[in-house]
């Protein structure tokens, strides 16, 4: 058993709160031309964090539960770039935990209807999910946080619904949310998981397998229940 560290969030104080808001005038929305991608910065309330995946169909952006805010998602120039619509966060921060423990760390985020939306990461590669692409101790995987930038190591673990990283992945406040993901021949990076924070001395991201099984749980459930049985024959 270990601890598992703080979580890689920045708290932005008050005064540059101010300022920023200050300077970018009143915000209605993401301004005409702004860009809403993979790895990119993203603010809730007084916490930076970084976006971890964008479903460009759906409109819809991802990060981690921890990131949360009172619903309101902007970028680092103050644009509103969504709103939060359902997260999960039972991140034992700064507790001891084993490996079997399970962690659920995630938020979908409404993109607004003005933003432009793309799943390229700042390194030029597109960021997509690919089913067949599973994890495996010792394969190498890279991560992406605004405060670190692209950071590549090997899978140190496969947990509960979480994994750990060694040999090269790094991370900082701020980092949070980020995509971690495979990077394949043809081009393309597959996403794997979302950093969450560190387990002793490894970074930790969650599942992305998990997290999208938690997601459709989260979505469709509700929804099945309320389903009126059919009528008697």
């Amino acid at each position: 058993m270990r601890r598992l560290g703080v979580r890689a969030v920045v708290t932005i104080g008050a005064a540059a709160l101010l300022a920023a808001a200050t300077a970018a005038g009143p915000v209605a929305g993401a301004a005409p031309g702004a860009v809403v991608a993979p790895g990119m910065e993203i603010r809730q309330d007084t916490t930076k964090c970084t976006l971890g995946f964008v479903d460009v169909q759906t409109r819809t952006a991802f990060t981690a539960g921890h990131c949360r805010g009172n619903g309101v998602v902007g970028d680092k120039d103050g644009n509103v770039v969504g709103h939060q619509t359902d997260f999960r966060d039972d991140t034992p921060n700064g507790a001891t935990i084993s490996t079997d423990h399970m962690i659920s760390d995630w938020e979908t985020i409404a993109l607004a209807p003005d933003a432009q939306v793309t799943d390229v990461l700042p390194g030029g590669r597109a960021l997509v999910f690919d089913p067949s692409v599973t994890l495996q101790q010792g394969e190498r995987v890279c991560h992406f946080g605004v405060a670190t930038g692209e950071s590549c190591g090997t899978v140190d673990a496969v947990n509960n619904g979480w994994f750990t990283m060694t040999n090269g992945v790094v991370s900082q406040r701020g980092d949070s949310g980020g995509p971690v993901y495979v990077l394949t021949d043809d081009g393309r990076a597959v996403i794997v998981g979302m950093f969450n924070s560190t387990w002793g001395q490894y970074p930790a991201a969650v599942s992305w397998t998990s997290t999208e099984t938690q997601i459709h749980q989260d979505v469709y459930t509700p929804a099945a229940a309320t389903v009126a049985p059919p009528p008697p024959a």
